[in-house]
């Protein structure tokens, strides 16, 4: 069974885009089918996946607003998962969806025909609680929120929950919190401990063991195009990322037997 997770947090600069990127090529290391779509203007998911962004169509703007086939847009990257890639275009299609109907249900709807291909739906949301992350919440089954444990990420995790509560009521029952990772960690620092201490006593069972630490490796990869594991296998960053997918992984194996 399909599962689509979108990858959100409102505040910039908490490695959203790069969680997205390498969760998704870690997943795709560990054999499974994994579509990731590139759902920010910036189109940083694209570039950081190796594709140019001012070189292809369709993208996912023409799915959103012009119903344009979805398979068509799809790209396979180097890091052997595909990608539904952007570009700046987004911002056109973001204002058109405001007049449309069932708006906040475009990309839900265009999803359904090619699920079963996919174990993993992974979608890279922009940096805002904008129409396009609506429709990236009403689309998934569930949230993976990064957060760098640093003063205002409390706060800002407050806005996103009450937003995330607000989908469950009116468009997604069944969306729920998928998981809260820490990211550009750093044990070293006062503040990080004390912010993931806070994580771990008000989200009890749905902060990641897994942290993502602080790493100069993580931080170059995109610039290359490359996931972190074609860009420097060995590092810290790398093997965060595979532990967070192991992690995962292994809480859908644990519901599963709750289930059975």
């Amino acid at each position: 069974m399909s599962k689509t997770i979108a990858i959100v947090n409102q505040k910039g600069g908490v490695a959203k885009t790069t969680t997205s990127i390498n969760l998704a090529a870690a997943f795709a290391m560990m054999k499974r089918n994994v579509l990731l779509i590139d759902l920010d203007p910036q189109g940083n998911a694209t570039v950081g996946s190796g594709i140019d962004k001012n070189n292809f169509v369709p993208a996912i703007q023409y799915i959103l607003v012009n119903d344009a086939d979805i398979t068509s847009a799809i790209m396979k990257t180097t890091g052997e998962y595909d990608i539904l890639p952007t570009n700046h275009e987004l911002i056109v299609a973001e204002v058109q969806l405001l007049q449309m109907t069932q708006r906040e249900c475009r990309l839900k709807q265009a999803l359904t025909p090619i699920l079963q291909s996919y174990d993993y739906v992974l979608i890279d949301c922009p940096p805002s609680l904008n129409i396009l992350t609506v429709n990236a919440l009403a689309a998934a089954n569930s949230v993976l929120i990064p957060i760098q444990c640093e003063y205002f990420a409390l706060e800002g995790l407050t806005g996103l929950l009450s937003t995330i509560e607000q989908i469950q009521t009116t468009i997604n029952p069944t969306l729920h919190i998928e998981g809260l990772l820490r990211t550009m960690y750093d044990g070293r620092n006062r503040l990080a401990l004390d912010v993931s201490a806070q994580l771990l006593q008000h989200f009890p069972g749905q902060v990641y063991r897994t942290v993502i630490p602080r790493n100069v490796r993580l931080a170059e990869a995109p610039s290359h195009g490359m996931s972190i594991f074609e860009y420097d296998e060995k590092s810290q960053g790398a093997i965060a990322y595979l532990t967070l997918a192991g992690e995962m992984l292994q809480r859908v194996d644990e519901k599963m037997g709750e289930m059975a």
